[in-house]
């Protein structure tokens, strides 16, 4: 599935981050209620989070830009069907037959389906599934999305192997994945059973993890990636879908693009001349990987490219699937820009391990990108045959096309014997995590094991997790003996250190963004991370990233510019929204999207206005989620309109009560309009929906002192701060809310604690310093002085 629409930074509002860069003294007062917000206006507005929000042509979004589908119908190629292709390509179509392309959704039918269907029934923490056959139509009998068993027919199924899923129409257009899938590896392998994608967790009705829940919902979560020339077709006002395709698997003209101007040059006298070279009707050619050559390079054992084509379309078409990504712009053809359609997810925590391996499911392209086979000129159809989507040889044969197998495919380099499982090249270059319960999917960066970073960077490594009974420290001494140490730092330390707030993270990240030789999407990360620790120096660096033409860096930078300080985050995203990618381009608007007009260049103007067209199109085109639905909301409180902006955060509650950044900038947009009652009975009220509590307790710990309701503050930032997803900086609110109280040694306490969690975070090392001056322990002060003073020289 592909990601979600990029989520609102909460973190970044008005609320959240009030105290992020006050003084020490400023944060203290403003926690003691020293605020000069007026009294509640007391407005009689709904505050139900479940509320239906006004009407239906109430809900605006301008200026509207691109249309969902690129163009007009007649100015543009059209898709005939693979049928088609069939006539004039009929290897290759026989090759697609059947493949993973091929399966990837078909009608729910006795050929397609390939689960038990005959009463089987499966329980699921007391709910009992029962799958079933009625005349020619296919059951199953489950809880819906009111918790009571209902029978729902199968339409579609949805993938082939190592597991199935099945589709379920519900009203409105919506097609749901359920969550109980079927195991179709052979029974040898523990297959052939019915099995639930959450086994560990009880998923229950209103969850948005709950098969009827919009994480499971076809047409925005798999649909563009499992279809030919998908329309996603949603409508805001009615929040219904109408989603078409041309084909419903992913035939030819998914990777080739349509195919009606081909057919007509195959058809003209230009088939039949010279002139047929070019891309002969196509907007893409893939032509490039077989006239590159290949040479062995005998000292080293490995091939080398002699003579490079052009593979970056080949690349990005099938990064628009295999990639972790979330559309923006729908409409993609073959051949076309990944960043004027897709936001693609850099090295992100949660995604990635701070070194650049697979934790969450990325989809290849981003591990790719680091990997020395992309920069050496590798493309996916060097190691997989395009059509049957099967490798060009078996077991180590692949690597062997470009690496000696007499050097490497040894016992002396690999240390196990030969035909074991530890000998296969991908066993340690490409290590598997399972997802899905069943899904084993290898790590495409190719890279070396590393187990000395493990324990410095909690990354797993491929030596260790064969080896489950050694420690980290033995396979690396294993490696060192053979091979020597590392003699380069790896870009992960970096990208660590940025993520948690180390010593030195801000020089790490510019050494990385600087270093052409590391892989740009690692320098993207980097660039995304640096905002967090800006100084003279990384401020001039970003800003030569934002003028330069690199395009990832240029989206790490767009990505990240919230986190900019406002006297230079203009400087920052004007480049930008000239960058090229509408992607990029619209990310960077946003970021713009409170400048007064008449602060900007009158020859910028005009840009900026196309570029926030096109970032609130890409918003409405995601309007299905709530993701995109809070932030054009924050839209519209920037310019004002807060009506509009208030519908929008209730429509993104309407449809999933559980999150977490609208009732926070809800309460915001409360707070800033004077109706701190009906903030605080959001918030309230939220605390017995949403999962992320925290954010929800501090803004309403915040809400309190600002009605000078101390006391009851407190405990709302205490339970902040002590929340598993607590953050720094409520850990510190809440010891200047104890020391403003008065509890000086519980305040110190709370920051010791607070140290433990976050060991080199500023705020918290300068109220220890404050704090303990104040206390009359200058030597304690003395301490954490030093501690403050060499993360800062560090850095």
């Amino acid at each position: 599935m592909p990601e979600i629409a990029g989520p609102v930074n909460y973190a970044s509002q008005p609320m959240t981050s009030s105290l992020r860069t006050f003084p020490l003294l400023i944060a203290m007062a403003l926690i003691a209620g020293c605020d000069d917000t007026p009294p509640d206006s007391s407005s009689q507005s709904s505050t139900d989070p479940t509320a239906q929000p006004g009407a239906k042509a109430s809900l605006q979004v301008e200026p509207t830009g691109h249309d969902e589908v690129r163009g007009k119908a007649t100015a543009e190629p059209r898709f005939v069907g693979s049928e088609t292709c069939a006539t004039c390509h009929q290897a290759e179509f026989e090759h697609w037959q059947d493949s993973h392309h091929d399966l990837a959704m078909q009608e729910a039918s006795k050929k397609t389906i390939l689960g038990d269907f005959g009463n089987a029934e499966f329980n699921y923490f007391g709910t009992t599934t029962r799958f079933y056959t009625k005349g020619d139509r296919h059951y199953v009998r489950t809880d819906g999305a009111d918790g009571q068993l209902a029978d729902f027919p199968i339409a579609y199924t949805f993938g082939i192997h190592p597991l199935q899923q099945y589709l379920v129409e519900l009203p409105g257009g919506r097609l749901q994945a359920l969550s109980i899938a079927w195991d179709s590896r052979d029974k040898s392998e523990g297959g052939q059973r019915w099995f639930h994608l959450n086994p560990d967790e009880h998923i229950k009705a209103g969850d948005e993890l709950h098969w009827t829940g919009l994480n499971y919902n076809w047409n925005f979560m798999c649909a563009d990636c499992h279809s030919t020339n998908l329309q996603k077709g949603f409508d805001l006002s009615s929040q219904t879908y109408d989603t078409r395709w041309s084909e419903i698997d992913v035939g030819c003209e998914a990777c080739h693009g349509p195919g009606s101007d081909h057919l007509e040059w195959a058809q003209s006298d230009l088939s039949q001349t010279a002139e047929n070279t070019g891309n002969r009707g196509f907007a893409a050619s893939y032509s490039g990987r077989k006239k590159a050559s290949w040479v062995m390079d005998h000292e080293t054992g490995i091939a080398r490219l002699a003579f490079a084509t052009e593979t970056q379309a080949e690349l990005e078409t099938c990064a628009q699937c295999h990639s972790r990504r979330s559309t923006a712009f729908p409409g993609a053809r073959a051949g076309d820009a990944l960043l004027d359609h897709f936001n693609l997810s850099l090295l992100d925590a949660g995604l990635y391990h701070a070194d650049g391996q697979i934790d969450d499911e990325v989809f290849v392209y981003g591990s790719f990108l680091q990997s020395k086979m992309h920069a050496a000129g590798v493309t996916c159809s060097n190691c997989h045959e395009p059509h049957r989507l099967e490798l060009r040889a078996e077991g180590n044969g692949v690597c062997a096309q470009c690496h000696m197998p007499a050097r490497f495919d040894t016992a002396e380099h690999h240390f196990h014997p030969k035909d074991s499982a530890g000998s296969q090249c991908v066993s340690c270059h490409m290590p598997a995590k399972t997802y899905m319960q069943v899904d084993a999917r290898r790590d495409h960066s190719f890279r070396v094991p590393r187990p000395d970073l493990s324990d410095r960077l909690q990354t797993p490594n491929a030596c260790t997790g064969c080896h489950t009974d050694k420690p980290n420290q033995w396979a690396t001494q294993v490696l060192q003996q053979k091979f020597g140490e590392p003699l380069e730092p790896h870009f992960g330390e970096a990208i660590y250190a940025g993520r948690h707030g180390l010593p030195g993270a801000e020089s790490q990240l510019m050494a990385l963004v600087a270093d052409d030789s590391q892989p740009a999407i690692a320098r993207a990360t980097a660039v995304s991370l640096l905002p967090r620790y800006l100084s003279q120096q990384s401020a001039q660096l970003l800003q030569v990233i934002a003028q330069g033409d690199e395009q990832l860096l240029n989206l790490g930078l767009a990505k990240s510019l919230d986190f900019a300080p406002e006297q230079i985050q203009l400087a920052l995203a004007i480049p930008l929204i000239y960058e090229g990618k509408r992607v990029t381009e619209a990310l960077a608007a946003n970021a713009m999207v409170d400048t007064p007009m008449d602060r900007l260049p009158q020859q910028v103007r005009g840009q900026f206005n196309d570029a926030v067209s096109a970032y609130l199109t890409s918003e409405k085109f995601n309007s299905d989620r709530p993701e995109s639905l809070s932030n054009l909301a924050a839209v519209h409180v920037h310019r004002g309109n807060l009506q509009q902006a208030e519908r929008f955060y209730r429509r993104a509650l309407s449809i999933a009560p559980y999150f977490t950044p609208a009732y926070v900038n809800l309460a915001e947009l409360y707070r800033s309009t004077n109706r701190e009652k009906d903030a605080e009975k959001l918030l309230q009220s939220a605390l017995e929906r949403v999962n992320e509590k925290a954010p929800v307790l501090y803004s309403l710990g915040l809400s309190l002192v600002r009605q000078q309701r101390n006391d009851e503050a407190l405990e709302y930032l205490r339970r902040a701060a002590e929340s598993e997803n607590t953050t720094a900086h409520f850990i510190y609110v809440y010891a200047i809310g104890q020391h403003s109280a008065g509890e000086v040694n519980a305040a110190l306490a709370t920051l010791e604690r607070g140290l433990q969690q976050y060991p080199h975070d500023p705020q918290i090392l300068s109220a220890l310093v404050a704090l303990y001056r104040e206390a009359g322990n200058p030597d304690k002060a003395r301490q954490y002085q030093q501690r403050l003073h060499s993360s800062a020289s560090v850095q």
